[in-house]
């Protein structure tokens, strides 16, 4: 098994002791090679549930098996190194550098290896052929288009060559043609073996991937 959620909770201690629960006793596993949308109202968890997934949090009670490794109390130091080298991640607000250039967006996940500037340029640049963006190169990003933000967003993603595509609301800041091409995007990842985990409101969007997952108030429904 790939990931595997087991009685997972969350819970966030906010102003004057209250207290959220963001994952309710979540029991999830994913396989490798899976293509996987999460849906469920505002507020029901969702990104929460990415973070977990993604190691961008912990969980506040119950396991998190990452390759058969419980990573669920592992250091930030393990996370981010596990994180650079497995995981992707594409996000609705691209998280882009907005004063930087393209090459420079796309070779971030790079600097953390120990790669030559020359070799990190090299595979920045090749990621940016395969999406056709290799003329944006020296092009400020927020000079860019909507569309092209996200390819741009998704180069940076891939470029660590990770098993695991994760993917809040990719589609939601984009007009349909653009959407369409974000999704055969992230198809195309999956067929070539790479699991993909969405997160949606959309329902085309979830109904393109091959299993849906269905949160409210914090639990799977």
């Amino acid at each position: 098994m790939l990931m595997e959620l087991k009685d997972v909770s969350k819970i966030y201690t906010q102003k004057h002791s209250a207290q959220t629960r963001a994952l309710d006793h979540i029991d999830l596993s994913i396989q490798a090679g899976e293509m996987i949308a999460i849906r469920g109202a505002s507020g029901a968890g969702k990104s929460t549930l990415l973070h977990i997934l993604g190691c961008l949090d912990t969980p506040t009670q119950g396991r998190y098996m990452f390759h058969g490794e419980d990573v669920s109390q592992k250091g930030s130091l393990f996370l981010a190194r596990l994180r650079n080298q497995k995981i992707g991640f594409v996000l609705q607000n691209f998280a882009l550098i907005e004063e930087d250039t393209v090459l420079e967006n796309v070779s971030v996940p790079l600097l953390f290896a120990k790669d030559t500037f020359g070799e990190i340029e090299k595979k920045a640049r090749e990621m940016m052929v395969k999406f056709g963006i290799q003329h944006l190169a020296h092009k400020k990003v927020f000079k860019l288009s909507g569309g092209e933000k996200q390819r741009v967003a998704i180069a940076r993603a891939l470029v660590n060559n990770p098993d695991i595509v994760l993917a809040d609301e990719p589609t939601g800041a984009l007009d349909t043609k653009n959407s369409e091409m974000i999704m055969e995007i992230l198809l195309s990842l999956n067929a070539q073996g790479k699991t993909v985990i969405i997160v949606t409101h959309e329902e085309r969007v979830a109904k393109i991937c091959k299993r849906t997952v269905v949160m409210s108030d914090g639990k799977l429904v």
